[in-house]
């Protein structure tokens, strides 16, 4: 029985398996649950960015009518921090003292009978503060500077030495702002005590985090402790960690002995589920006359919390992206009065790819040579830090396939030589790579007497089409048709799951789900093993195939029975196997496991006069390994495109220099594209599976959102000249 030999059902654009239930309103989401007697929670949050609550006043508040409680510091039982996890530390717990460390801070809770009476009470409370002058930009002398906060610094070669061999040295300054995520559905959690026991219906993208991390801040067994999370609104990375608001609802629904539920308004969003840091990069890079490299210099610093951590390693890229031998990255965080930032998609690599690939296309038109050429001309062979070979990289083709689909040919060499009417046209390219993640996983399933399949996990969908993916690879793997198999996700009483994020989910999930097939095919074997009745009697795993339902012999596919005659004949109603993957490490295989590629090539008009931009067209082209599903993989590319032209154009985060508050905190202030930015779109895949994992997937969630900025910037400079290196790219830089 081999990995994946006929390919019939995997990679197959199917449809979604649970859009049935979306597009009918049956899917339920962490809001739409409700459990009798339950009451609502609503936050306070602080109106100050940095000082000491001096005093509450909460007589108004519990007078109003429905209050039930209102929980602050002062009545708060101790709590402690939350455990590490995979992704770093978690945040700081809540309404542990007097503390005020960023404006929009959850310093008190109210519990009332309904949402509407929680609400109001919540303005009702009156705080008193003693305010400090709070810490908000990276260049303020006050901010506590973090060297090297993730160990990932890296130097090889001597860059000194390298920048004295160039024959033309660029060096420049890129700035990134504060992104918000902002998934469309507002998180929520519903929170239930029994006992010592709990269930909690959450907005999350990894429920085994949350479970854990809630038994060790309740100090209760972690085995009493359920999440469920069929179904998520979104997350864009907002969901992986357990935020504060999870803890109070669960905090009030202790203290009250009822359920609680708490649904977050969309201005506390921003405040509340993380947000992508602002950071300022200086990159240096030196090129002979012919087009080597010979020195890259990046330095990066972005904000972090002032208690808190977060995994932004923007400079790390620039060390295995080009082939390079003298090369130096260095990374610093400083702590700043700001909500406590998270990852959102494409953590890092969205801002450090922006930056890198800016000054390689600055690079590339000092020294006079053609973008594309000066990135072929620099590919890295193997990876720049481990020195291995790549387990797969298709990056080249990526390169090629998009310079024909896009007709990069048609490019002139000279900025604002192609004009269409009035508009200037540009035509920039940005080259991608999203680094290799994946942690153990596990997976069970079980076919029934019926011959149907169950097989599940505790993982979640956050729209990237995990349910149906893992149908497709779960029904090919045993060899039934894909309405015979259901997939269930999304409960933390399943075998173990890492988080929806990283790009990480579906190839951890998919070995897993690949091993539980194999092992449940050989359970059947076992079965039958002395069974004199069976064709299959003897049989190895690797003497077999799965067809139709059926497992029959590769020498004789003539010689075989189903699954649902073996469990009748043997009286059995279902066998089970559980299955778990084990991420490849690149030293035992003697290669550097791959993460994604790709090639982003992108067309801008500008209108000289107005200042105004438009993207016209963007074609990606995208090594993700096996890809499971066509449809739904070209769907991700397609959504981290439209957050790249956003990143590019429209987000940012405001907040007030004086205040500390964040001045666009709702969706009628905080720019995203519509559907008239959004332009024509081409997406296509190149490469093959990976050999270091059993289903060779890489992941594509985050690569789809990778260099749209930069190649939208280098478009720019094609049609108009000017360069811009501060994002989001505005009227006003175009104007200038």
């Amino acid at each position: 029985m081999t990995t994946l030999d006929t390919g019939k059902i995997v990679g197959a654009g199917l449809d979604r398996v649970d859009a049935p239930l979306k597009v009918t309103g049956s899917a339920h989401y962490p809001n739409d649950f409700t459990l009798p007697g339950m009451a609502h929670a609503a936050l306070v949050r602080s109106t100050v960015a940095a000082g000491r609550i001096r005093a509450f006043d909460l007589s108004e508040a519990q007078a109003a009518p429905g209050v039930l409680t209102v929980i602050t510091h002062l009545n708060a039982p101790e709590l402690a921090r939350g455990p590490m996890t995979l992704l770093g530390g978690s945040p700081p717990a809540p309404v542990q003292d007097d503390r005020v460390l960023h404006h929009g801070q959850h310093i008190a809770v109210v519990v009332a009978e309904s949402a509407e009476q929680a609400r109001h009470a919540a303005t009702l409370v009156r705080v008193e503060y003693d305010t400090d002058k709070a810490v908000l930009d990276l260049d303020d002398p006050r901010a506590q500077i973090v060297e090297n906060p993730w160990g990932l610094d890296t130097e090889r070669g001597d860059v000194t030495a390298g920048f004295a061999r160039a024959d033309v040295i660029v060096e420049e300054t890129y700035t990134t702002p504060d992104n918000t995520n902002n998934p469309l559905g507002l998180m929520a959690t519903l929170a239930s005590w029994h006992g010592d026991s709990l269930t909690v219906h959450d907005s999350t993208q990894w429920p085994h985090n949350v479970r854990t991390s809630l038994a060790h801040i309740f100090k209760v067994p972690e085995s009493g402790i359920r999440v469920l999370a069929p179904f998520v609104g979104g997350g864009f990375g907002a969901g992986l960690r357990m935020w504060p608001h999870v803890i109070l609802t669960v905090l009030a629904a202790r203290e009250l002995k009822r359920p609680v539920k708490l649904v977050l308004t969309r201005p506390e969003m921003f405040t509340s589920v993380g947000h992508r840091p602002d950071s300022v990069q200086q990159i240096k890079i030196g090129a002979t006359r012919a087009g080597d490299l010979v020195a890259i210099e990046h330095r990066g610093i972005s904000s972090v919390a002032m208690e808190d951590d977060d995994y932004e390693p923007v400079s790390f890229g620039s060390s295995v992206a080009y082939a390079c031998s003298n090369v130096l990255t260095r990374d610093r965080q400083a702590r700043l009065n700001i909500p406590c930032p998270g990852s959102m998609r494409a953590p890092a690599e969205g801002q450090g790819n922006f930056a890198l690939e800016s000054a390689i296309d600055e690079a590339a038109h000092a020294i006079g040579m053609d973008p594309l050429a000066f990135r072929l001309r620099n590919f890295a062979e193997e990876h720049q830090v481990l020195g291995l070979p790549w387990s797969s990289n298709a990056l080249k083709e990526c390169y090629r396939k998009g310079a024909e689909r896009f007709g990069w040919a048609r490019r002139t060499l000279e900025p604002g030589s192609l004009r269409d009417g009035h508009w200037l046209i540009g035509y920039g390219l940005a080259g991608v790579s999203y680094p290799f993640y994946q942690v153990p996983s596990q997976a069970r399933a079980s076919i029934r007497r019926d011959g149907s399949a169950h097989v599940r996990s505790a993982a979640t969908d956050i729209g990237t089409g995990t349910y149906t993916v893992m149908t497709q690879l779960a029904a090919e793997l045993l060899g039934l048709d894909v309405p015979r198999v259901r997939f269930d996700l999304g409960d933390s009483d399943m075998p173990y799951s890492p988080q929806a994020g990283g790009s990480g989910l579906t190839g951890a999930l998919g070995n897993a789900v690949h091993s539980a097939c194999r092992r449940l095919v050989q359970e059947f074997l076992d079965v039958v093993a002395d069974d004199s009745a069976s064709p299959l009697r003897g049989c190895l795993l690797d003497d077999v195939t799965v067809v139709d339902g059926r497992i029959q012999r590769v020498d004789d596919p003539a010689q075989g029975e189903t699954y649902a005659d073996i469990l009748a004949r043997h009286r059995l109603e279902e066998l089970s196997a559980d299955g778990r993957s084990t991420p490849p490490q690149s030293q035992e295989l003697g290669l550097a496991v791959a993460g994604a590629f790709g090639a982003k090539f992108v067309e801008v008009r500008v209108d000289p006069e107005l200042g105004l931009l438009r993207v016209a067209r963007v074609v990606s082209v995208i090594d993700g390994g096996r890809i499971l599903n066509e449809k739904t993989a070209a769907s991700q590319i397609i959504g981290g495109t439209v957050g790249g032209i956003s990143q590019a154009l429209f987000e940012e985060t405001v907040t007030d220099k004086v205040t500390g508050r964040i001045a666009n905190a709702t969706f009628g202030d905080y720019l995203m594209p519509v559907n008239a930015d959004v332009p024509d779109m081409e997406v296509h895949f190149v490469g093959a599976p990976d050999p270091a994992t059993a289903v060779g997937t890489k992941g594509v969630g985050e690569v789809g959102l990778v260099g749209l900025a930069a190649a939208i910037g280098n478009a720019v400079f094609h049609a108009t000249g000017r360069r811009l290196r501060s994002l989001p790219f505005t009227l006003d830089q175009l104007m200038r």
